[in-house]
This record gives structure tokens, C-alpha cells and sequence, in this order.
């Protein structure tokens, strides 16, 4: 009997997995599709005019209200609300969630650069705006950078790790969605340095969300981080050197250090906003009790 059980509840996770996973990735290919073929209308049409980023926020309002709860069908309307947990954080969590999460992105942008440094890998494909009007190009990275993390907190960080959290530990449920966010990149190359990055971005991002209960400070962080690697990181990418050619030069073991001091930092953060959260769970457990008490 007890082997029975346990059959079912390993093929009940099992099926949580595969539901995550799909609900996840639909989610992204809907998101990142529509601004995909919006962007390419546009610059093949009136690239003065960047109309695209006008109705892409309509896009995303959309589907946010839509996988937030609303809309038909109505049975799945709670479902989708906690799926998504959009949920308001105090201010203290949110303090720290965005500071770990800053802090975060420091480091990860100083190890992506040490990386191709370290392993000839080819740069992240970007659009070529050269000859295209500079408000276009701001708008459209600007664009970008809210499309995103937007479609991805929704899909890993909400629906993906909600559905992954009711089956496993808390702990265990991050490691999946980052494995999955780390896959669902595979579209720049499959290439371990940028899995490793987006691995190590996703559990950043998905331990806020496990310890806040909400995608939303994660998807601020995830905002930043887009912005600062489409404008400060990704573009150098082509022009950078394997130090095992000329050696290392200064700016190798600055971004190294960068790395590493900013991953002590983010710890520690992070360990400030687990405390945080405890305290406001312990804190919303003892009050019926008081209540009750009085």
C-alpha cells in the first residue's frame, strides 16, 4: 500500500513538473513572439515611427491582467491569480529583495565578462540599429528590457515555480525553474558559460520570489539587469580577448573581483531578507492567536 502511494505521489510530481514547465514555456513563446514579430513589422515598415513599443504595452497589460485571474474562464480565475502571485511585499522586503538583487546583477555581469574571457564563445546576436533613428533604438531597448522579464517572471518565477513549490521544497522548486529559465536560452548557442549565467540569474531571481511570495520584486531586479546588460555588457562582447592569447590585463582581474565582492554582498543580502520575511511569517502566524487570546 505504502509502495502504491508512493508511485502515485512521484507520477503526481512528475506531471506538476511536466505542467510547469509547459505552462512556462508557453507563456515566454507568447510574450517574446508577439514583440518579435511587432519589432520586425515596425523596422521593416516605418522605422521613424516606432509603433511597436506603443502597442506592445498593450500586449503586455493583456496578459497580465489575463494570467493575474481575469477574464474567461472563470473557474480558473483563483487558479491563475496564485499562479501568477503578483502579491504586495512590505517595505522592509522589499528593500532588501532589490538590494540582493542588484547586488546580484553586479556580480553576474562581472562573471558573464570574465567568462569570455576565459572560453571563446560567440557574442549574444543583437538587433543591428545602425542606420535606424536614436529615439527608435532607445525605445525599442527600453522595450525590450520590460518584455523580458515581464513574460519570464511571469512564466519561471510565477506559474512555473508556484506549481513547482506544492510538490517539492522551496529550495528544490528554485532549482527547477532555473534549470528551465537556463534552457529556455538555449536559443543564443549551448554554451555552458551563458547557462551557467542565466542558471545563477534564475535561482537570484526565483529565491526572491520563494521568500518574498511575490514575482514582483524580482521582476524590478530582472528589469535593471536587462537594461545594464543591453547596454554596458552584450555590445563589448565581440571586441573582448582570451587571456590565454595576450594575458590577463587589468580589466580582467577588476570585473574577477567584481564577481566575487558583489556575490558576497548578494549573499549577505539575501540572508538579511530571509530573516526579514521569517520575522513577517512568524509575525501573521501569531496573530489569530493574540486575537484570539484577547
Amino acid at each position: 500500500m505504502r509502495g502504491v502511494m508512493s508511485a502515485r505521489s512521484l507520477s503526481g510530481r512528475l506531471l506538476s513538473l511536466a505542467r510547469s514547465a509547459i505552462l512556462a514555456f508557453v507563456i515566454l513563446a507568447l510574450g517574446q513572439g508577439v514583440w518579435g514579430a511587432l519589432l520586425v513589422a515596425n523596422l521593416r515598415t516605418t522605422t521613424a515611427v516606432p509603433w511597436a513599443v506603443a502597442v506592445m504595452p498593450i500586449v503586455l497589460w493583456l496578459m497580465w491582467r489575463y494570467l493575474g485571474g481575469k477574464w474567461w474562464p472563470h473557474r480558473t480565475s483563483e487558479a491563475r491569480r496564485l499562479c501568477l502571485r503578483a502579491n504586495g511585499v512590505s517595505g522592509p522586503a522589499w528593500t532588501w529583495a532589490i538590494l540582493a538583487g542588484l547586488l546580484s546583477i553586479a556580480a553576474l555581469a562581472g562573471l558573464w565578462i570574465v567568462m569570455f574571457q576565459l572560453v571563446r564563445m560567440p557574442a549574444n546576436i543583437l538587433p543591428d540599429y545602425a542606420g535606424y533613428p536614436l529615439l527608435t533604438v532607445v525605445l525599442v531597448i527600453a522595450m525590450a528590457s520590460l518584455v523580458s522579464p515581464i513574460t519570464e517572471e511571469s512564466a519561471f518565477r510565477g506559474y512555473c515555480q508556484a506549481i513547482l513549490e506544492r510538490e517539492f521544497s522551496g529550495p528544490l522548486a528554485v532549482l527547477i525553474s532555473s534549470v528551465l529559465f537556463a534552457l529556455a536560452h538555449l536559443t543564443q548557442g549551448f554554451l555552458w558559460p551563458k547557462l551557467l549565467v542565466y542558471f545563477l540569474a534564475g535561482l537570484v531571481f526565483g529565491v526572491i520570489a520563494n521568500l518574498t511570495a511575490s514575482i514582483l520584486p524580482g521582476m524590478v531586479a530582472h528589469i535593471v539587469g536587462d537594461l545594464t546588460f543591453f547596454a554596458l555588457v552584450w555590445p563589448y562582447d565581440p571586441k573582448r580577448r582570451l587571456v590565454w592569447g595576450r594575458g590577463a590585463d587589468p580589466w580582467f582581474w577588476l570585473h574577477l573581483a567584481q564577481a566575487a565582492a558583489f556575490t558576497v554582498l548578494a549573499i549577505l543580502a539575501f540572508r538579511r531578507l530571509a530573516k526579514v520575511t521569517q520575522a513577517e511569517r512568524r509575525t501573521r502566524t501569531n496573530v489569530p492567536d493574540l486575537e484570539q487570546a484577547s
